[in-house]
Order: structure tokens, then C-alpha cells, then sequence
């Protein structure tokens, strides 16, 4: 890669008040250049504090990162509807319920009791079949999964994938990953339309940090400075070459390329928000990993998952 190629990727990298606009702390839609297909708001309320969205050709999944919300949906029909989102201390005390609103819809939501941080995915809508109606997703349906062993393990949030949602075009889970461990690994892609092997999806990475066990009321030595680190890296063909110190805000953009690993440092529990879409025909999450790394994961085979997991929730 060239010295001007490689510093162009910094373009991938947010950090925390970059995109900052709107009302949102955080704003990742398609006004940033080479970026198409999904989207991400997260806004700060105060109770009773009411936010607002209408994006024709989009549709939109709210997140509740912490404190709760109300959310009212008319969508394209005219219905309306509504759903209370309960929420969650922090993005590490669990998982949340989730509200989805289909495309065309005029979607209001307000902070309640007390200050709430609400994350707002999006994704633009291709032709995949019929639309998809409102729902609210219930915290104990979304499915927990632990995924890898020993030093790679993680839980997964499944609220958003197409075996838990019915949606046109979205994908979204979020990932907890305890002190030390990596997760996104072996390095993987999704950039091209290869049926049955891999879908073509762009991927939004929105990250928190904290210190280890915090969430969990463990004794913590000091404040410190919760960090992460996120690693893209592309192809000759396709050149792509990031790796960022992440923090509470963060957000990573994964245009194309393997991605991974995302790393917790020793310390400090690593948090991250998926959001996903593409151009295809098929709404799925298909992956190819680097071959050069793929062969770690029969390294896992009977080593235990990390004692740590679940941060929050239970497993399916």
C-alpha cells in the first residue's frame, strides 16, 4: 500500500464526537463517502426528553444502551405503535429489549425516569421480499449465545439476526467480550455475493469499555482508562488497513476486508454493537474465515468457555 492509501483508512475509524450532529452523540449514515447500506444514531435523553426520525428507505432498530425508553411507531400503513422499552443499567449488565419499525415509518422515542443512552441502527432497504411489521422483542427472547472457548470466548446477543427478527435488510447483535480475550477471530469477511459461502454486507462496530466487573459490583481498583483494540485489514485487490485504540463511543466502519480480532485488554471488559446490511438479494450472515487463521478454531475443541460468561443473561 502506498503512504496516501494507508492514511485514508483513518476515514474508518470515529472516534467519540467526531460524528457528533443532530442532537446524537454519535451519527453513521450514508452523507460519509463509500459508505451505502446501514446506519447508526445514538442519542442522549433525559426523562421525558422525546427524539425523532423519518428516513424513507430505511428501516431502524432501537437499542436501548442504558436507562429505558418509549417508543411510538407509525408506519407507512398509518398504524401506530408503541412498545416500552425497559432497558438496562449498562451494556454490560445484559441484554435488553429491542423495538424494530419497518421502513416508512415515523419513529419518536423518549427517555424515561431517568437519563438514557439509545442507540438507533439502520439499514437501507433492498428488495428481499415482503415488508416486515413493527415488533418489540422481549430482553428474554433474545437468544445468548457463548461462542469460542478459553481466551476467545464471548457472548453473543442475537436480538437482531434473521433466525430472531423478521426484517427486510437489518442484521444486528452486540457482543461482550471479558478482559483479555478476543472475539471477531479468527479474522472473517463478508464482502462479496457467493452463494451458499458468503453475503456482501457493510458492518457498523459501536464500542463501550469498562473496567473489568464493574457492571457486576466487583471490587475495582481504580477508574482507570478502559481500552480495546479493533484490527481491519483487506487484499491486495482490495487494500484496507486499520487498527484502532477503541473506547466508550468509539465506532469502526468495515466497508470491506477481514476483520478481527476485537481485542479486550487485560482489565477491561470490551462491549461492541454489530449493525449490518448489503446490497443482495438474501438477508443472511455468511462468512469466510482468513485461511491463514481459520485453523484456530479447532483449537477450541474441549476447552472450556471463559468461567466469566455469561457478563449478563443466560445462554439458549
Amino acid at each position: 500500500m502506498t503512504a496516501q492509501e494507508t492514511a485514508q483508512d483513518t476515514r474508518w475509524f470515529l472516534p467519540h464526537g467526531s460524528t457528533r450532529r443532530g442532537g446524537c452523540d454519535v451519527v453513521v449514515d450514508d452523507s460519509l463517502p463509500g459508505w451505502q447500506h446501514t446506519g447508526l444514531r445514538v442519542v442522549v435523553l433525559d426523562a421525558g426528553q422525546s427524539w425523532s426520525l423519518e428516513e424513507a428507505g430505511w428501516e431502524h432498530l432501537v437499542v436501548p444502551l442504558s436507562g429505558a425508553a418509549s417508543v411510538t411507531c407509525s408506519d407507512a400503513s398509518g398504524d401506530r405503535h408503541e412498545a416500552q422499552l425497559t432497558g438496562r443499567t449498562s451494556v454490560f449488565a445484559g441484554p435488553t429489549d429491542v423495538a424494530y419499525a419497518p421502513e416508512g415509518s415515523m419513529l419518536t422515542v423518549t427517555g424515561s425516569a431517568t437519563r438514557s443512552h439509545i442507540a438507533v441502527c439502520a439499514a437501507r432497504v433492498t428488495d428481499k421480499g415482503a415488508a416486515a411489521r413493527f415488533r418489540h422483542v422481549a430482553a428474554d427472547e433474545v437468544p445468548v449465545e457463548l461462542r469460542g472457548a478459553g481466551s476467545c470466548s464471548r457472548e453473543v446477543r442475537n436480538f437482531g439476526v434473521p433466525q430472531s427478527l423478521d426484517a427486510v435488510s437489518i442484521i444486528a447483535c452486540e457482543v461482550v467480550t471479558p478482559a483479555g480475550n478476543w472475539s471477531s477471530y479468527p479474522p472473517h469477511k463478508h464482502d462479496e455475493e457467493r452463494e451458499g459461502i458468503e453475503t456482501q454486507l457493510e458492518e457498523i462496530y459501536y464500542f463501550e469499555t469498562q473496567v473489568e466487573g464493574a457492571a457486576r459490583g466487583l471490587p475495582v481498583a481504580g477508574s482507570g482508562d478502559p481500552v480495546g483494540y479493533q484490527r481491519v485489514y483487506g487484499t491486495t485487490e482490495r487494500p484496507i488497513d486499520v487498527f484502532a485504540e477503541v473506547r466508550t463511543g468509539d465506532v469502526v466502519l468495515v466497508p470491506h476486508g477481514w476483520h478481527g480480532p476485537s481485542m479486550a485488554a487485560p482489565g477491561y471488559d470490551l462491549y461492541y454493537l454489530n449493525v449490518m446490511a448489503g446490497p443482495g438479494a438474501q438477508r443472511a450472515w455468511l462468512i469466510c474465515d482468513d485461511p491463514s487463521h481459520g485453523w484456530v478454531r479447532q483449537t477450541w475443541a474441549g476447552v472450556a468457555v471463559d468461567p466469566r460468561l455469561p457478563l449478563g443473561g443466560k445462554p439458549a
